[in-house]
């Protein structure tokens, strides 16, 4: 959808892009971009909150693992679903006015459930929250990621997504590390109500912040949902790294979409401890993640796609394997960093291929298909795994699923990935 530059006293709150003569100022100086980067980084330290209280909450509550792999595996597919929609939603509104709608709909959403919990837990509502939170932060998400571009523009892109980047993996240490401390101090409730309060803080900065106008035709033809979602899907099909990378991770995420649960209930009921150590422990997996996202283009150059991919897949099953039987939290911690950083490292080199090969044209279909497919499964597989480990322990299920991951990376060295 093209937009028009602003006329002077329009509300929307966009300005005109600059001439291609303009020499751009540093972001530092940079006010609306300072602005949003602030309200992003609340936005994401808000999902960190939310990623520990909910779960705790319906441990709490039930004290049952399975109620939490439940859980996640509808928030999950409320996401997936709310994926395939999402790029046309955008294209279609005024993108600042639905970051802004997305947030305050959060607000009010997470608001709910601590206001309900003061007369007693209704695990019911979180069945019912999640779902909508998840489908409208997907939608966010596809938002924030094209008005970065309206933003700074296209010189100064690299330098916006990596600092925001910086700062969203920064949000994702503090965020879990905080909000064990808070639930462990208030219990989980009040974590969901700071979780809800900066999502209001977020859309207030981001009502200051004027986005650049997209030029004239830059969305190019519309076409149907369903014919932009099988054109993704045939240029996956056709092509044979992409096409055996969309089936592994199929399964890979299937296997390891609970994993977050599962830890979670180790930490609790087989090691016995608190709401504050599930929060240092997440902490803790959070710097492998950032670790992983500094390392992998170095990794990638020096060893290439295939090698990389293939040994980050491993040592995610190895990783995964050890955690269930580990006994001690630097022990847990550790080996959730060491997944967590595998995890950006295969990820990362994913994605990049797929925006390498794929033609400029076709790249947000192609995006939106491979995301689809890759987690379509992903929900039910969190709720087959928590419920296995509820039943059969989490030793032997860990085990199990990081066994079938490392088949996974040994599968990927008889297809076209070895050689990508």
């Amino acid at each position: 959808m093209a937009y028009e530059a602003r006329r002077d006293g329009e509300p929307d709150g966009r300005t005109a892009s600059p001439s291609s003569d303009d020499k751009p100022r540093p972001l530092w100086r940079q006010r609306d971009f300072a602005v949003f980067w602030a309200a992003q980084t609340l936005s994401v330290l808000g999902d960190s909150f939310a990623l520990i209280a909910l779960p705790l909450l319906v441990l709490e509550a039930t004290g049952s693992l399975a109620r939490m792999g439940l859980l996640t595996a509808v928030g999950g597919a409320a996401a997936v679903v709310a994926a395939v929609f999402a790029g046309v939603v955008v294209d279609r509104v005024d993108r600042r006015r639905l970051l802004i709608g997305c947030d305050l709909v959060r607000l009010v959403l997470y608001g709910v459930i601590p206001v309900v919990w003061l007369f007693g837990p209704q695990v019911w509502l979180l069945y019912a929250v999640l779902p909508l939170c998840e489908a409208v932060g997907t939608l966010f998400a596809v938002g924030y990621v094209t008005v970065v571009r309206s933003l700074v523009g296209t010189g100064q892109l690299t330098e916006a997504n990596g600092r925001l980047n910086a700062t969203a993996a920064a949000a994702g240490v503090l965020g879990p590390l905080c909000a064990g401390m808070v639930a462990a101090w208030t219990g989980p409730a009040a974590a969901v109500g700071v979780n809800a309060a900066s999502f209001g803080v977020s859309a207030v900065c981001t009502a200051f912040v004027r986005f650049r106008a997209r030029p004239v035709g830059a969305d190019g033809e519309r076409t149907g949902l369903w014919r932009d979602l099988r054109t993704g899907v045939t240029f996956l099909r056709g092509h044979p790294v992409l096409r055996t990378l969309t089936a592994l991770l199929f399964v890979f995420s299937f296997l390891t979409f609970g994993l977050n649960d599962l830890i979670i209930y180790h930490l609790k009921h087989d090691l016995g401890h608190g709401d504050d150590t599930v929060g240092t422990v997440m902490a803790v997996g959070a710097l492998g993640t950032i670790t992983g996202a500094l390392l992998v283009a170095r990794a990638r150059r020096r060893l290439g796609f295939g090698v990389t991919w293939t040994a980050a897949v491993a040592v995610c099953g190895l990783a995964f394997a050890g955690m269930g039987w580990a006994r001690d939290v630097p022990v847990v911690a550790a080996l959730s960093a060491a997944f967590l950083a595998c995890v950006a490292v295969a990820g990362t080199c994913s994605m990049s291929l797929r925006q390498e090969v794929t033609p400029e044209p076709l790249l947000g279909r192609v995006t939106a298909a491979f995301w689809t497919l890759h987690y379509s499964a992903a929900p039910i597989g969190a709720a087959v795994l928590t419920w296995a480990a509820e039943h059969h322990g989490t030793a032997p299920v860990g085990v199990a699923a990081g066994a079938c991951c490392v088949l996974i990376a040994i599968t990927a060295l008889f297809t076209p990935v070895r050689r990508a």
